[in-house]
């Protein structure tokens, strides 16, 4: 048994590669290995013979497999360390800059014109985008034959079979939100309605949904002038220049008294717009 013991330790400690202690295994304690061939003649031997040869081979075995096993683990631990010094990673070295990305142009002017006014006093309000007939239309002095309440202007939505009901409409202004807000709170109230809007019109210069911000002060004392110095604020704060002019033209809104429409001096030099400035006129209300 020791020279069975040492030939295979021997061996499998001069193993080269997993192939090798593979072949080896089979020919030590494979089905026709020699150990076993060994361990199959323990039938023919006396019991005592057995008692002997049984308990050794057994050990034997068991430390062949071992050996094995061990040689194995070392095999691996060593193509491991072979790697790891092929592929080595320095975790002292800054991570990667991946494009973190930037603020859509959209949000980037609706922060923009949320800060602009709350510098003003005015605070935010918001309300839902699904609305009633009666919030979106009808406190806004809309009778039922006014054309933005028709089908093809306006999304409404869908009744079911034998309710009579008026139906709820994608808002087509963010006016709502001002009634709503006048039954939350009262007066006195300086507020901003930024918001997606719906209405059905598509083409090059319009899409059914896009975006608008309106406002709201109600207070003792406040007249045209106040508005116009709010609005040449704003346009001053948001185009970042020193001067405006801007001028109100007479125009009419079923919601409001007097109505009018903004402009703005502007010029188009060289196909850029410039504000503040110029003999041209910009419509931006």
């Amino acid at each position: 048994m020791d020279d069975l013991r040492e030939k295979y330790l021997t061996l499998i400690s001069a193993a080269a590669d997993e192939a090798a202690l593979e072949e080896l295994r089979v020919q030590a304690v494979g089905k026709k290995g020699e150990i076993s061939l060994h361990m199959r003649s323990l039938g023919k031997m006396s019991p005592e013979e057995r008692q002997v040869a049984g308990p050794a081979l057994n050990a034997l075995k068991d430390e062949v497999n071992s050996a094995l096993n061990a040689r194995k683990s070392a095999m691996a631990d060593a193509a491991l360390e072979e790697r790891l010094k092929s592929e080595w990673l320095d975790v002292t070295l800054p991570g990667r800059q991946r494009p973190a990305g930037t603020i859509h142009p959209i949000s980037q002017v609706w922060e923009e014109v949320t800060a602009i006014f709350s510098d003003m006093g005015f605070s935010v309000a918001e309300g839902p985008q699904i609305e009633t007939d009666w919030y979106n239309f009808d406190a806004l002095n809309m009778p039922g034959h006014h054309p933005a309440r028709a089908e093809m202007d306006t999304f409404y939505t869908h009744r079911a079979e034998g309710d009579d009901r008026p139906p709820h409409v994608l808002r087509t202004h963010t006016s709502p939100v001002q009634i709503r807000s006048m039954e939350k709170m009262g007066a006195p109230m300086r507020i901003i309605c930024p918001g997606r809007v719906y209405r059905a019109d598509y083409d090059q210069t319009h899409t059914p949904m896009f975006h608008q911000v309106e406002g709201l002060a109600l207070d003792t004392g406040i007249s045209m002038a106040n508005l116009k110095w709010c609005l040449e604020e704003f346009v001053k704060a948001f185009f970042e220049v020193d001067d405006v002019e801007l001028r109100f033209r007479a125009s009419h809104f079923p919601f409001t008294e007097p109505s009018a429409e903004v402009d703005i001096r502007c010029s188009w030099a060289d196909g850029q717009l410039k504000v503040g400035e110029g003999d041209d006129w910009l419509e931006i209300l």
